[in-house]
């Protein structure tokens, strides 16, 4: 009876020391929970300003600009509504500059990422002097662009260029020409100079997608017999396949707003002969003195930039989807 007594008392005393159980429905006093709430504020803060800074008011001025009336000399004059938009889409030039950007941009990425495949499987393979090949590549992406374009623009010169002298010596020219002149040869030299300054970059981006292949896919491909071309073709292109969007996109939005390469190369010439929409919108500003058809051109190239890429990833989710 007395040791009943003493666990009845034990088990009371316990019963004594359990924390009372939170009341159904009790929450934290409401400030804190809004000061909670906004505490993904503080870490998310710089970054935002930084956008809105940077990305987001250059685009709302470059749009409010594109409907001002604006002097030669800059000063504002008032609204124009859409009456820049009218005398760009007037422009005689503006359908070839378009047409010959499209050429550029699809033709510019295409090449540099056939090449970069075959650069990247190159310098994924194992063979001595690997790594001094791997930085020789990174040389033409740590130098400028507006160096680089010159360089291509001194080989193509038709008095001194390395490039008439070497064909003029195989037997292959007669005597110099003037390549930089004629604006289809003009076009494709400028073409080629974009694609040797994207190299690089694409190239080693394609490198690091094909490191995170797992050695075990290639030996059990190999094991089921499969031959290199259906193991590149079945294994080693689909896993590829976000390292070749990221570089696909990059390309596309550098390329189409490349500007150093066309303008120290051609300046656009002969004539808007070779000009994109980047160096047009240039000559709109500076030439013709124009800022708000040069901005309303700025909000065309941006569309087309969207619009472009939209449809790119569109088109590779679709195959991803069907695939």
């Amino acid at each position: 009876m007395a040791v009943q007594d003493a666990t009845a008392r034990t088990v009371g005393a316990k019963k004594d020391r359990t924390p009372a159980a939170p009341e159904r429905g009790s929450r934290r006093p409401r400030p804190a929970r809004r000061l909670r709430a906004l505490e993904p504020l503080l870490w998310l803060g710089p970054a935002l300003v930084l956008i809105l800074a940077v990305v987001v008011w250059p685009v709302v001025e470059m749009v409010r600009t594109s409907l001002m009336d604006i002097s030669s000399t800059g000063l504002t004059q008032g609204f124009a509504g859409g009456a820049n938009y009218t005398e760009l889409f007037a422009e005689p030039d503006l359908p070839g500059v378009v047409l010959r950007t499209l050429i550029w941009v699809v033709g510019v990425v295409t090449v540099t990422i056939t090449v970069s495949l075959g650069l990247a499987q190159l310098l994924n393979a194992r063979f001595p002097g690997r790594r001094l090949v791997r930085w020789a590549l990174i040389v033409p992406w740590a130098a400028s662009v507006l160096m680089t374009a010159l360089t291509w623009r001194w080989m193509l010169n038709n008095f001194y260029g390395v490039v008439n002298r070497v064909l003029m010596d195989v037997g292959l020219l007669d005597k110099p020409v003037n390549w930089l002149a004629d604006p289809v040869q003009a076009f494709a030299w400028m073409m080629a100079a974009a694609v040797f300054v994207s190299l690089p970059f694409t190239a080693f981006v394609i490198l690091s997608g094909l490191g995170t292949i797992p050695a075990e896919v290639y030996e059990a491909a190999r094991l089921d017999g499969a031959g290199p071309v259906r193991t590149y073709l079945g294994i080693t292109l689909p896993l590829l396949r976000p390292s070749l969007l990221v570089a696909a996109i990059i390309n596309v939005i550098n390329v189409f707003n490349s500007f150093p390469v066309i303008w120290a190369m051609t300046r656009g010439g002969p004539g808007f002969s070779t000009d994109t929409t980047t160096t047009y919108m240039y000559k709109l500003a500076f030439d013709n003195q124009d800022v708000g058809e040069s901005a309303a051109l700025a909000v065309v190239n941006f569309a087309l930039i969207l619009l472009v890429v939209l449809v790119y990833l569109r088109v590779v989710r679709r195959r991803e989807e069907t695939g």
